[in-house]
């Protein structure tokens, strides 16, 4: 039985005067972070990529709290408690290889092009139409995952004050457009390595204080398999092909090819939300390193967000339900609930503090690329060309307030659903996906012409749309959500790659000599032109960071096949 047979499904947290102090006093730090960044913008590249003039170790902390926002806190604790252990998988084959990829092979590509965006790469491969495109599409997904964020954040303001939702939800929104719009990258940069901090001291309270609720990493143990919750501690088994007894409900082909692969690299090489913190580092060498350094806290990050959720299982388990109702949480609500459980005056300051500031972290993450790629891809490209510096960079205060906007509008569509991570596992296969196959066909093969690309790029998001309304309408084509996006993701690059070959068979591709810097082999990118002293020394060697990083994949694994 649950260690916990029934608990009062209301998460109202009842925060002191010495909370509320620690907020107060943490908000009025990113504020002030908003208005010493202000200074340091006097240019459209300041506002948007920093002046390309960030550390390594800044950017790396960036990058990896740049993702921790919703949902990697709310909706990775669903996760922990809806799927288990399996949720390593997001982790230890969904992202560090990745990050890795992206450090050590297509760093050079972005830094060494000189290129603002990932859309403007797109544009120098492909050509207007796939620009114009990706540009769209990239908008249209950061102002959808923004508004998840935004919505995890008004759950927890709605939990400490009892704020309707969506009053919350403004209160949210506005908060962050004040520090994007004073700073722009480099106030969400610098607030980005502050939040990482303050997450992490939230969240390894709440941990701890959970195991030992639970007795500890064995009581745990204990109570889960003495539950239906014995499935939730392995990560690979029942992953067979024809034999899926997983709580994911996908075989470890879907699991490897589809999130390992597809969702995973199309996510963190191809996503400029992320990618973009690295196109800030002030040289070649620190844009390589800044996801290699990311990769190491993001290797450590499920044990104080999976674990929760296995928390959760064990305590609340019976009151969890994948929608809410009379009596019940939603997997969403594991992080506010065991807060109120458990966390007492000072420390829960500490968790509501680390919790508010992963959601501000993701919405201005998503926000800042948005800005970024809406005023210099879609306004200067196309619709205002040839204006003074000074006008790109008002344009880019005020497309930030229309980011904010529209991404409260999208928060109460990320409101309906259940666990939040599948919602944007499910954005991904519409977005990531299609635009990674086209991508890496374009790097790898200098045949890939301009008209493949657009016609497989959009054909490649109509896919996984025809298969999540399928899905909708028969819900036993898959056993689970999740697997559903997995396999959405593989359609979408299947069939990527299938027409993209077929119409470059028969269309013409760009000149050999307009491809340099662009294609694999195709010309030579220099890594070492803009080294500084200390690039060099061994430690910071890119090729050591990444196998560091994947063989310490292996090991995490080890312990929970």
């Amino acid at each position: 039985m649950f260690l916990a047979a029934a608990v009062d499904n209301s998460i109202r947290l009842n925060l002191s005067w010495v909370d509320y102090l620690m907020l107060v006093v943490y908000f009025a730090v990113v504020i002030g972070i908003g208005f010493v960044a202000r200074t340091r913008v006097k240019t459209s590249m300041d506002f948007f990529l920093s002046g390309r003039s960030m550390p390594a170790w800044i950017t790396g902390l960036a990058f990896v709290s740049a993702n921790l926002g919703a949902t990697e806190i709310l909706g990775m604790a669903a996760n922990g408690a809806q799927i288990g252990m399996s949720t390593l998988h997001y982790y230890l084959i969904g992202a560090v290889p990745a990050m890795v990829f992206l450090g050590l092979v297509l760093m050079p590509f972005y830094y060494g092009s000189k290129v603002r965006s990932v859309p403007e790469f797109m544009l120098r491969r492909f050509g207007k139409p796939s620009h114009i495109a990706n540009s769209i599409a990239f908008a249209i997904s950061s102002v959808l995952i923004a508004g998840i964020n935004l919505y995890a954040m008004a759950i927890v303001i709605e939990a400490m004050l009892g704020w309707p939702q969506w009053i919350a939800i403004v209160v949210s929104g506005g908060f962050v457009l004040v520090y994007i719009t004073l700073g722009g990258l480099s106030s969400a940069i610098y607030n980005e390595v502050m939040q990482f901090f303050v997450i992490v001291a939230g969240l390894v309270p709440l941990t701890i204080v959970g195991l030992n609720r639970v007795h500890g990493w064995g009581g745990l143990v204990d109570a889960l398999q003495k539950t239906e919750g014995a499935k939730l501690l392995s990560t690979w088994q029942g992953t067979a092909v024809g034999n899926v007894t997983n709580p994911i409900g996908a075989d470890w082909l879907a699991i490897v090819f589809g999130l390992g692969f597809v969702l995973s690299f199309g996510y963190w090489t191809t996503n400029f939300t992320e990618v973009q913190r690295a196109f800030s580092a002030k040289n070649m060498s620190a844009a390589r390193r800044t996801p290699l350094i990311g990769a190491f806290p993001k290797l450590f990050i499920p044990f104080i967000v999976v674990v929760p959720g296995l928390i959760a299982a064990a305590t609340i388990g019976n009151q969890l339900s994948a929608t809410a109702g009379p009596g019940k949480l939603t997997y969403n609500d594991v992080i506010p609930k065991l807060m109120q459980m458990y966390l007492p005056t000072g420390v829960l300051g500490i968790a509501v503090t680390g919790l508010l500031a992963s959601f501000m972290a993701g919405m201005a993450a998503n926000v800042s690329s948005f800005n970024t790629v809406f005023s210099y891809d879609i306004w200067q490209r196309y619709i205002k060309k040839d204006r003074p510096d000074e006008y790109y960079l008002k344009t880019g205060r005020w497309v930030t307030v229309a980011g904010v906007l529209i991404g409260i509008l999208t928060a109460f569509i990320a409101a309906q659903a259940a666990n939040i991570m599948t919602y944007l596992q499910t954005l991904f296969s519409f977005f990531n996906a299609p635009l990674f196959g086209v991508f890496i066909l374009g790097l790898v093969w200098k045949r890939m012409t301009p008209v493949a690309a657009f016609v497989s790029y959009l054909a490649g998001i109509l896919a996984p749309t025809i298969v999540y309304i399928a899905y909708l309408n028969n819900n036993k084509l898959f056993q689970t959500a999740t697997a559903e996006t997995l396999y959405g993701a593989i359609i979408s690059f299947a069939t990527v790659v299938v027409i993209g070959v077929a119409i470059s068979m028969f269309t013409t591709p760009k000149p050999v000599s307009e491809l340099t810097g662009l294609v694999y082999g195709v010309g030579k990118v220099d890594l070492t032109k803009d080294v500084v002293a200390g690039d060099t020394k061994w430690y910071r060697s890119p090729a050591l960071l990444g196998t560091a990083a994947l063989v310490l994949c292996v090991a995490l694994y080890l312990p929970f096949i």
